[in-house]
């Protein structure tokens, strides 16, 4: 059987194979795109994942500040209708759907085959019985939610993010297991549906991968709208349809009572289907071996995305394929740095991080200081109620301001993934903190706290010698 030939095979059609594949047929290569359906183009992101939570996450919080309202003298009743909420998100899914779908990139010069793919050589697949070869492949075939196997867990009803968002209905009581972000933001979105919820999750605190300053503001905030959370504790069983089995962390046992169950336990990969073998890949631990410059032991063969066994966003997908481009066409080949990476819990209020985290400055033994502010004397979070939010930021320690870095922070607040961009951009193009410092702000805009943080900073500085030479400063130049 002879092989169709093309400059680049992409298997997978999410965030990071859509990403490679576009940009390298923009810049005139011959692309062909492997996806498993046409409703699986998009990834995980749009059929799964990120557009419908964040389409459900927009609902509930209309209806909680709708309820927030009531103290102003409006008056509300009738319940939310989680089904209607569905629908809103089919439809936002359609809009993004038109231009991620086969035929529309058919129609941009793509050459598409929707089937499972497996490799049949170092530079060659097959799908539908058809072999494909190209000079380079991306794998970009992303990940799954991981199943929680405990037993028992045959006999409740069962639902994750690949599922939720096509139920017919929920019941009243959900009992969410795991603690990071997909739980937590599903668990508040369904609370504001007037569901009842309750969190077990075996960490010690809610979204291990933030600061803690921040993750108990949330976790406050978030008891306070009626969720009930187990942390520090395990399912060990299920003993009945709505009933289960916690393990605290003190060994002692406990019943919980629910209607169904939305598992977020972390996400898994699908490897064996690729038989990468044929192609002389390694796989180590369930993971594939890759290198700095996302190649596998197979030098034409790439990974992108979920697959490379790093974080799992959507973002870093994009980030991934903008590395491989990069590779493929240049002699000046990039390697994969995540020190700028950034990502947001989007709760109300959400968290946002970006750059190095403080654990990764000490082990790295990288000087630094850490800058803290609390929003209770912003203008703004006055005006708008969230006096309780928090930013800080690890900052490299310079005797000079002018030579002083952001190397990473976190904030908490309404918005905070949109108040950080410009502390993103500095992080990322090693900006001076004097950059901030210098930027004029409209009055009263949220982004001011990064502003106040800085002078803050820059008081403290102000020594008993500094204080002096400005004040001769003064006197000779004032």
């Amino acid at each position: 059987m002879n092989a169709d030939s093309y400059d680049i095979v992409v298997l997978g059609a999410g965030s990071g194979g859509l990403s490679v594949g576009l940009t390298m047929n923009k810049l005139g290569f011959k692309v062909l795109m492997v996806a498993k359906t046409d409703k699986a183009i998009g990834g995980d992101c749009l059929n799964e994942g990120c557009v419908p939570s964040k389409a459900l996450i927009y609902v509930s919080r209309i209806l909680h500040n709708v309820k927030m309202a009531t103290a102003f003298g409006l008056k509300v009743d009738g319940k939310p209708d989680l089904q209607k909420a569905i629908e809103y998100i089919y439809s936002r899914q359609e809009i993004i759907r038109q231009h991620e779908n086969a035929q529309w990139l058919k129609d941009q010069g793509i050459a598409i085959e929707l089937g499972e793919a497996k490799f049949s050589g170092e530079k060659e697949i097959e799908v539908n019985g058809q072999k494909y070869r190209a000079k380079n492949i991306v794998i970009a075939t992303g990940s799954s939610p991981k199943k929680l196997n405990v037993p028992g867990i045959e006999l409740v009803r069962y639902f994750d993010n690949e599922s939720v968002f096509h139920a017919d209905n929920l019941p009243e009581h959900i009992l969410v297991i795991g603690g990071g972000p997909i739980g937590i933001e599903i668990a508040q979105a369904l609370r504001r549906f007037e569901k009842k919820v309750t969190v077990v999750h075996h960490g010690k605190s809610i979204l291990e991968h933030d600061d803690e300053t921040v993750t108990s503001v949330l976790l406050q905030k978030l008891q306070q709208e009626g969720i009930e959370f187990w942390l520090s504790a395990s399912i060990e069983c299920f003993t009945s349809f709505r009933e289960s089995t916690i393990k605290l962390s003190d060994g002692t046992k406990r019943s919980l009572f629910f209607d169904a169950v939305f598992v977020a336990i972390g996400r898994e990969l699908h490897l064996q289907p690729l038989q990468l073998e044929k192609a002389g890949i390694e796989v180590m631990n369930y993971k594939i071996v890759v290198d700095d410059y996302l190649r596998t032991t197979n030098k034409n063969v790439f990974l992108c995305g979920d697959i490379a066994g790093g974080h799992i966003f959507s973002h870093e997908a994009e980030f991934h394929a903008r590395i491989l481009v990069n590779n493929f066409l240049s002699p000046f080949k990039r390697k994969l740095n995540n020190d700028h990476l950034s990502w947001v819990t989007f709760t109300d209020p959400e968290i946002a991080a970006f750059g190095v985290s403080e654990k990764q400055l000490v082990e790295r033994r990288i000087k630094y200081k850490r800058l803290e502010a609390d929003f209770c004397n912003d203008d703004r979070a006055v005006v708008d109620n969230y006096q309780f939010g928090k930013l800080i930021l690890l900052i490299s320690e310079k005797r000079m301001m002018r030579k002083e870095r952001i190397l990473g922070g976190t904030m908490i607040a309404p918005g905070a993934g949109e108040l950080v961009q410009e502390l993103i951009l500095a992080n990322s193009q090693k900006l001076s903190v004097i950059a901030i410092f210098n930027k004029i702000y409209p009055y009263p805009v949220g982004a001011r706290i990064n502003q106040a943080l800085i002078v803050q900073h820059m008081e403290e500085k102000l020594t008993r010698n500094v204080k002096s030479f400005l004040r001769i400063a003064y006197r000779f130049w004032g």
